[in-house]
């Protein structure tokens, strides 16, 4: 009789651990389902194609990324909101242009630039203790000639591109504080490891206390 007790109990415990799990899932699934649209409508990411996925396309994407931020960097910086981030990069738009195409051709290449603010789906993508989920997002999009080579992406509003990542925590603390200018606390929570970390423990013995 005490055997078979303790094999009921052991079940309802089983069963208890699968519950609780797939709730705590489906809490989370909710929270990133209500939350993950109104993000994406609050920050302006920045997309960059290389012509191809040869090396040589690859090394000149990013040297023309760098170029272009260089550039940008300062003036987005000033700026206090989406939409004037916004109306910065149309304004500043033909200078991109110049400033990529004048490089390319500095390295001996033709290929053409092309610019859009456009809608794109970005995959999850993390910023030290962010982690931004997949979803559509506003960018601003550099394509090299064909771009049909791997691309490269961050986030130009809040200015998350301009972060010097090598400064390990004190660039998450930074990175952390821009997003909490922008985001809801419940967006902030929901984008930060350290907030939306969902830890399950259960002792059998803690019963028997």
């Amino acid at each position: 009789m005490k055997k078979i007790l303790s094999v009921l109990f052991l079940g309802v415990i089983c069963l208890f651990i699968v519950g609780s799990s797939l709730n705590i899932k489906q809490a989370l699934g909710v929270t990133e389902e209500n939350v993950v649209e109104d993000i994406s409508e609050k920050l302006i990411r920045f997309h960059v194609l290389a012509n191809s996925d040869s090396d040589i396309d690859q090394d000149l994407k990013l040297r023309v990324k760098d170029e272009v931020l260089k550039y940008i960097s300062p003036i987005l910086n000033e700026s206090q909101s989406l939409e004037e981030s916004r109306e910065i990069l149309k304004r500043e738009d033909k200078n991109i242009i110049k400033i990529a195409e004048d490089y390319i051709k500095s390295q001996g290449f033709d290929y053409t630039v092309e610019t859009t603010l456009t809608r794109e789906n970005f995959p999850v993508k993390e910023y030290g203790n962010i982690v931004l989920p997949q979803g559509e997002y506003e960018a601003y999009r550099i394509l090299i000639g064909e771009g049909k080579g791997q691309n490269w992406w961050c986030v130009m509003f809040p200015p998350l591109c301009f972060i010097d990542v090598t400064k390990g925590q004190v660039a998450y603390d930074e990175t952390e504080k821009k997003m909490k200018d922008v985001l809801s606390e419940e967006e902030f929570k929901s984008v930060n490891k350290k907030e939306n970390n969902v830890n399950f423990e259960f002792k059998v013995i803690d019963l028997f206390k």
